[in-house]
């Protein structure tokens, strides 16, 4: 028998730093009810609460659907916004793009993705100039990664 996940979904305000991780904030506490282990949750939230700030600085926002089953959180961020020009390089801990007032906030630092590979078991980028980007995260239930 096929188990159906439990299905999230989350709409992410572009250009809005003060509702930047209530979309991680709600998935947590839905983690949280359903039971998984505080360090499953612990890494799911980060990595989606570093692509919601990515949508906010560069996207004007997008949507967070969260596939959950009993031994995973499937994450999927997608936006409509400019696309990444060069992956491997934004990949690079402290490359950023955003500009200068977004980093007087405290934002930009260029840690978003390098964050989400660091805290999701699987991490996958599709993205074309000028039409957006979809971040495919996973997070194992029983991942060597949530012992620590």
């Amino acid at each position: 028998m096929e188990i159906k996940p439990l299905v999230l979904h989350y709409e992410v305000s572009g250009d809005n730093f003060t509702g930047a991780g209530e979309a991680s904030v709600a998935m947590k506490r839905e983690l949280r009810q359903m039971g998984f282990d505080a360090n499953v949750i612990r890494r799911a939230a980060i990595a989606m609460y570093e692509g919601e700030i990515n949508m906010v600085i560069h996207a004007e926002g997008g949507v967070a659907d969260v596939n959950v089953l009993p031994d995973r959180i499937e994450i999927v961020l997608t936006d409509e916004g400019p696309g990444i020009a060069d992956v491997e390089q934004a990949m690079q801990a402290g490359f950023s793009t955003a500009p200068d007032n977004i980093r007087a906030l405290g934002f930009g630092a260029g840690m978003g993705l390098p964050n989400m590979k660091r805290y999701s078991d699987e991490m996958k980028i599709e993205t074309e100039i000028g039409r957006g980007t979809t971040v495919r995260m996973t997070v194992l239930a029983d991942s060597p990664k949530n012992s620590f």
